[in-house]
C-alpha cells in the first residue's frame, strides 16, 4: 500500500466519532507510488477524456442574458450533447470573483447557483470532474471586463501568492468553496465523489521561486483542513523554468496544456498539422520527483482549425505520453456558437461543428483503449493505430471496432464486424448509412432488430468562424431540413418501422428498400412489433 493511502485509512480510524458516511463520502481516487492515477474502488487506472465549459461564468454567463435565453435549459442542452460524445471528463476554472466577496468569503450569487447546477446535471451523466477553484483575471473576454465583488478581481496573478491578507483570503474561499454543499446533490464539494481531483489555481504566474513550495503546501494544507481526500494537482506548464519547487511541494500530480496550433490567428488555419502533434514533449519528464506525480492535461485543442484528424492524434500523443486525464478548451454552448463569442479561437459544437464534434468522440475511444505509454511512432505511419484511422486529405477520421464505427466524412470504409455493431455515428454517408444531410446522426443498438436514431440539423459556415468574434454577427447557420437516409443493418433488414419520440415527433411510418425521409429529432427503428410496455423515452 503507498504513503498516500496509508494516511487516509489512519485518518479513517483516528476520527471513528465522525459520522462515516461524510469521512468515507468522497476518497474515489488516489495517485500511486509510480504517479498512477487509480480508482479506490477498484486499483485500475483512470482514464478520462472530456471538455472544460464555462457557460455558468464570465461572457458565457452574459451572453444567455443578452439573448434572453434561460442558463438551465441551455446546460441542460448543452451537458446532454456533451454526454452523446461519449466523454467521460469535464474540467472548470472557477470565476471566484463572481462569487465571493472582498474577504474571499462565499456568497450566493446566480453563477453559484449554475455551478452547482451544471456539476449535479454532468453528475447525472457519470461525467467526472476535475475542479480549479482559483482564476484570477479579467471576467470579460470578448468584451471589456465588468465589475465583480471578489477579492481577486483587483489582483494580478502575480499578487496572490505572498503577502498575508491575500493569502488568508484565498484560503477563506478554499474553505467555504469546499464546505459549500451543493443544493441538487446534497454533498458537499469535499465529499463529492464525482469531483476525483482538485487543481489549486489556473495557470500561476510565479516569479518569485522561494515563495512557490511555501505557497502551494499552504493552500494545500487549507484544503486537507475541509476534509478533501482526493489528489491536489499543480500546474507545471505556464512558468515550468520552477519545476523543481512545484515537485517539492505536497502535490499528487502535474497539469498541462496543449495548443499546437497556436491561439487567436483570427482566421481558420486549413493545413495538415498532423505532422506537429506526433510527439507531447515534457522536458522534465526524467526528473526523479516527476515519477511519483500523476500527469493532467487541464487544456487542449488544435485552435482555429476544424481539422477532424488532430483530436484523435492528440489523444493518441497525450496517452503515449502517460497522461491520464485529457480536456478540451472549450465546448461552446449551443444557444452562442451561431456566433462563436465565447472563443473566438476555439469552436466546438455537435450541432455547429459536427466532424469536429465526432472526432472528438473518436479520441474519447482511442484515450480509453491506448496503453498508458503505448508509442505509435511518427507521422506518416502513425495514421492507423489500433481502431482508429487519420485520412489527412479527405480530412477524416474513422473509428472502427467490433462493435463500434463512427466517422467524421465521407467514408467507404467497412465496419470490421457489422452483424455485431451497437453504435454507429457520423457525418455524411458510409457503407452502413447513406445520408445526404449535413449534420451529425447516431445510431444505438437497444436490442436486436431495435435501434435509437438521432439526426442534428444541417449546418452552414456562412463566416470564418474564427475571425473577431461577435454576437452581432453569425458565423453558422442550422436548418431543420428533409433528407433521404438508407440504413443497412442486417437485424432491420429490408422493410422497418420509424417512430418519432422526441417532443412533438409524431412520425408513424414504415420504409421500403431500407431507405426513408427524415428530419432532425430522435427516433426508433425496429423490425418488429415493440412490446407495449416499452419505454419509448
Amino acid at each position: 500500500m503507498n504513503k498516500y493511502k496509508q494516511m487516509k485509512h489512519i485518518l479513517a480510524l483516528l476520527f471513528l466519532g465522525v459520522n462515516l458516511a461524510n469521512l468515507f463520502a468522497q476518497t474515489s481516487t488516489y495517485v500511486d507510488d509510480n504517479g498512477v492515477f487509480r480508482w479506490q474502488e477498484n486499483d485500475e487506472e483512470i482514464r478520462l477524456f472530456g471538455v472544460n465549459y464555462t457557460l455558468p461564468f464570465a461572457h458565457g454567463y452574459r451572453a444567455i442574458n443578452y439573448l434572453g435565453k434561460d442558463h438551465k435549459t441551455a446546460i441542460d442542452k448543452d451537458v446532454y450533447h456533451i454526454a452523446r460524445l461519449g466523454v467521460n471528463a469535464y474540467r472548470v476554472h472557477i470565476w471566484d470573483a463572481e462569487i465571493t466577496d472582498e474577504n474571499g468569503s462565499l456568497i450566493q450569487r446566480p453563477q453559484l447557483d449554475l455551478l452547482d447546477y451544471m456539476l449535479a446535471k454532468f453528475k447525472e451523466r457519470g461525467i467526472k470532474i476535475l475542479i480549479t477553484p482559483f482564476k484570477v483575471g479579467g471576467n470579460g473576454y470578448p468584451e471589456k471586463d465588468f465589475p465583480v465583488p471578489g477579492f481577486s478581481g483587483e489582483l494580478e496573478k502575480g499578487q496572490t501568492y505572498t503577502g498575508e491578507e491575500v493569502l488568508q483570503r484565498q484560503e477563506r474561499y478554499f474553505t467555504d468553496l469546499l464546505n459549500h454543499v451543493n443544493p441538487y446533490t446534497g454533498i458537499a464539494y469535499k465529499n463529492d465523489p464525482d469531483i476525483i481531483a482538485l487543481e489549486i489555481n489556473n495557470e500561476p504566474q510565479h516569479d518569485d521561486a522561494s515563495a512557490i513550495t511555501a505557497y502551494i503546501n499552504r493552500m494545500v494544507t487549507t484544503i486537507r483542513d475541509t476534509g478533501f481526500e482526493n489528489p491536489i494537482f499543480y500546474n507545471v506548464s505556464e512558468r515550468s523554468e520552477f519545476v523543481d519547487e512545484y515537485l517539492a511541494a505536497d502535490i499528487q500530480g502535474c497539469t498541462f496544456q496543449w495548443y499546437p496550433t497556436g491561439l487567436v490567428h483570427n482566421a481558420e488555419i486549413d493545413i495538415n498539422f498532423l505532422p506537429h502533434v506526433d510527439v507531447y514533449q515534457i522536458p522534465f519528464e526524467n526528473k526523479s520527483d516527476f515519477q511519483n506525480k500523476t500527469r493532467v492535461i487541464y487544456e487542449f485543442d488544435p485552435a482555429d482549425s476544424n481539422q477532424p484528424t488532430l483530436f484523435p492524434a492528440m489523444a493518441r500523443s497525450f496517452r503515449t505520453a502517460k497522461f491520464q486525464f485529457a480536456t478540451q478548451f472549450a465546448y461552446d454552448a449551443i444557444d452562442l456558437a451561431y456566433a462563436n463569442t465565447e472563443y473566438q479561437t476555439h469552436y466546438l459544437n455537435l450541432v455547429y461543428t459536427p466532424s469536429k464534434a465526432i472526432s472528438l468522440k473518436i479520441a474519447a475511444e482511442a484515450f480509453q483503449e491506448i496503453e498508458n505509454g503505448q508509442d505509435f511512432g511518427s507521422y506518416p505511419d502513425n495514421i492507423e493505430f489500433l481502431n482508429t484511422s487519420l485520412f489527412p486529405d479527405e480530412k477524416l477520421a474513422v473509428y472502427n471496432s467490433t462493435t463500434k464505427f463512427y466517422h467524421t466524412s465521407y467514408t467507404e470504409q467497412l465496419p470490421k464486424k457489422p452483424k455485431r455493431l451497437k453504435e454507429i455515428a457520423g457525418v455524411g454517408s458510409s457503407p452502413i448509412v447513406n445520408y445526404s444531410g449535413t449534420g451529425a446522426y447516431f445510431l444505438d443498438q437497444v436490442e436486436n432488430g431495435l435501434w435509437r436514431l438521432e439526426v442534428m440539423p444541417d449546418v452552414v459556415w456562412v463566416k470564418d468562424p474564427f475571425e473577431k468574434a461577435s454576437l452581432e454577427k453569425t458565423v453558422a447557420v442550422v436548418k431543420e431540413a428533409s433528407h433521404t437516409m438508407r440504413v443497412n443493418l442486417s437485424d432491420l433488414g429490408d422493410s422497418f418501422n420509424i417512430t418519432g419520440i422526441n417532443s412533438g415527433n409524431d412520425v408513424e411510418v414504415s420504409n421500403s428498400n431500407k431507405t426513408f425521409q427524415i428530419t432532425p429529432g430522435t427516433y426508433l427503428l425496429y423490425s418488429k412489433a415493440l412490446n407495449k410496455n416499452f419505454d419509448k423515452q
